[in-house]
């Protein structure tokens, strides 16, 4: 029987959930959604390193991602971002949607998905 994993557990949600040598995180914000779209996707992609990290992966290792964005406005911008941040030659599979997001300040969140080092 395979073993699911779940960490920093609360009532609602798991931050981490690993089952199969494979990570999935919970979404991920911004840490001060009064900023503007860079630094929250900036801070964003700095917690998903630290809980990657925690589970034994990495970004060169994110199999897929889904990242919302609150006003396709500020595509480019995140994008600038997010394509200093993944490492060269190991983009993952990624969708991008315009989305409402739980908080009108919160302009991007990722949810996403990455393989365990071997």
């Amino acid at each position: 029987m395979a073993t699911i994993e779940r960490m920093e557990v609360n009532q609602r949600m798991s931050r981490i959930v690993k089952h199969n040598e494979t990570v999935y995180l919970c979404g991920q914000v911004g840490a001060d959604a009064n900023t503007d779209i860079s630094e929250q996707t900036r801070t964003m992609l700095d917690k998903v390193d630290v809980l990657l990290e925690q589970a034994g992966s990495d970004k060169s290792y994110i199999l897929s991602a889904t990242v919302y964005i609150r006003d396709m406005k500020d595509f480019a911008a995140m994008n600038a971002v997010w394509d200093a941040w993944i490492p060269e030659g190991h983009a993952p599979a990624r969708a991008c949607v315009e989305a409402r997001l739980a908080r009108p300040e919160l302009l991007v969140e990722v949810s996403v998905v990455a393989a365990v080092i071997q």
